[in-house]
């Protein structure tokens, strides 16, 4: 009895995957509703209660993976999803993370597999030089920015050694200071969980007013500093963001970066979506001071056309992040530990999967100028369905358009900001009701807002037209 599936069956199967994978992504993907139109428990009610006894046929795997899963997919490779933030799954990267699947490595050591560590240092040098940031940076790939931007507060704090945070934690302490964390109102909530799982507390976390583009407003973050100090807490970091969630602003990184020097505070840059702007060298101005910065999130598996998941950390101060986390049990020592990289230094997590595999392939493929050229079509088309709204009775831009998301509302002359916010919530939802495209929302002064997010390397501009038309017909259905 073999211990595994034959290779023939898995051979077969593999073959009969790949040619439904390419056309899926050759133009499949468009026969399904962009969001799922199941109703929840679905999927669970389908299938059987307890595990099979007997093994099944692979095929039979791959035909109730059609029949049963397909319909409760969300298709974010779909050229009209248009909601949060793209996260497409290009051909090369989809190659590389099969690849990865197959050798299924754990890069926790250099030892445990040289090809993975080396390969995630040279990618992120090269995904370091693609974005325009200058020498000296060490980077880790992570799974989200979540997780990275959490190693980035947890370095703010392990460089203030005095605190000893490390040895003696914070739990029964009387001589720790309340640490404080400056972000402006509209930065990721991520930064408010990284602040609650390492115990700074939810209220230490200092959101700045930002001003009518939606960028922190650096005299703002000044007095609340000072204020702060005032009362004995210790500002201990601040976050600027480089394409805000929800109107992807960008914060006045220089004079930010002039507030922390000024003060001693660590400086983290969220770019997990805007960071790759930076490849386009009309838009490498919106990445200007953070090369200053101490530490940096960009997301290739958001707008670099790298699958889910892949998260680049990068810091100037390598020796903090591995101080606030290297933890080496005897197991876990090897010869070559004082000259090679051990990633599993540089954060929680040990097990490490080889992302950097997929990344590689997707820069060699695409190549600079083929992802600046993809980056750059999608904030023209952006810039173009912006003008759409700006030139339409009764709909209004509700922020500027600085790269590929657009922020707008249906606001009929007459009507309420009540009523306004319940026409444009039955047009999000009558819209994404037509399987055709997906879309999704944000409160902008409180307003109900409208978002189209441009990110899908498959996404054209008869889609953005097309979601335009279904929005302006469900408007007139609407009222």
């Amino acid at each position: 009895m073999s211990r595994d599936i034959s290779a023939d069956e898995f051979r077969a199967a593999a073959h009969h995957l790949v040619d439904w994978m390419a056309d899926y992504l050759g133009g499949g993907v468009e026969k399904y509703p962009v969001l799922s139109q199941v109703e929840p428990g679905a999927l669970r009610a389908a299938l059987p209660s307890a595990p099979p006894v007997e093994g099944e046929p692979l095929q039979r795997l791959l035909d109730d993976a059609e029949q049963l899963v397909m319909p409760g997919v969300t298709h974010w490779n779909h050229p009209g999803f248009m909601a949060y933030f793209g996260v497409t799954g290009s051909a090369p990267g989809i190659l590389g993370e099969m690849l990865a699947t197959t050798l299924n490595v754990n890069g926790m050591l250099w030892r445990t597999s040289p090809a993975a560590t080396e390969l995630e240092e040279h990618a992120l040098d090269w995904l370091r030089q693609l974005i325009g940031l200058g020498d000296g940076w060490f980077g880790i790939i992570n799974d989200t920015a979540s997780i990275s931007s959490l190693l980035a507060i947890a370095a703010a704090r392990e460089a203030r050694p005095e605190l000893q945070v490390r040895e003696r934690g914070l739990a029964g302490r009387a001589d720790m200071p309340v640490m404080r964390v400056y972000t402006s109102v509209q930065s990721h909530s991520s930064i408010d969980k990284a602040a609650i799982t390492l115990g700074l507390g939810h209220e230490n976390v200092v959101h700045v007013p930002v001003d009518d583009a939606f960028r922190m407003r650096t005299d703002a973050l000044e007095s609340l500093i000072a204020e702060d100090r005032a009362r004995g807490y210790l500002p201990l970091a601040a976050v600027a963001t480089v394409g805000t969630t929800s109107t992807t602003s960008v914060d006045p990184v220089p004079e930010i970066l002039r507030i922390c020097r000024v003060n001693d505070l660590w400086l983290h840059v969220d770019g997990a979506y805007g960071g790759v702007a930076g490849l386009v060298p009309e838009l490498r101005h919106l990445m200007d001071g953070v090369d200053g910065a101490d530490s940096l999130v960009v997301n290739p598996h958001k707008w670099l056309f790298t699958p889910v998941d892949c998260s680049a950390f990068y810091t100037r101060r390598p020796e903090v992040l591995k101080r606030a986390f290297s933890l080496v049990p005897e197991y876990l020592v090897t010869t070559a530990s004082d000259s090679v990289t051990n990633f599993m230094d540089y954060g929680v997590q040990l097990g490490r999967r080889f992302r950097a595999l997929k990344l590689w392939f997707v820069i060699r493929a695409f190549g600079s100028d083929g992802l600046a050229e993809r980056i750059r079509y999608h904030c023209e088309m952006a810039k173009e369905f912006a003008g759409w709204v700006e030139a339409a009775p009764d709909w209004e831009l509700m922020a500027p358009t600085p790269l590929s998301v657009i922020c707008f509302r249906y606001a009929p002359e007459g009507t309420s900001e009540d009523e306004r916010d319940a026409l444009n919530a039955a047009i999000l939802e009558r819209v994404n009701a037509s399987g055709r495209v997906y879309l999704s929302h944000t409160k902008l002064g409180g307003a109900y807002t409208l978002r189209v997010a441009i990110g899908n390397l498959r996404t054209e501009r008869r889609h953005v037209a097309e979601a335009w038309e279904l929005l302006r017909e469900s408007a007139r259905s609407t009222t």
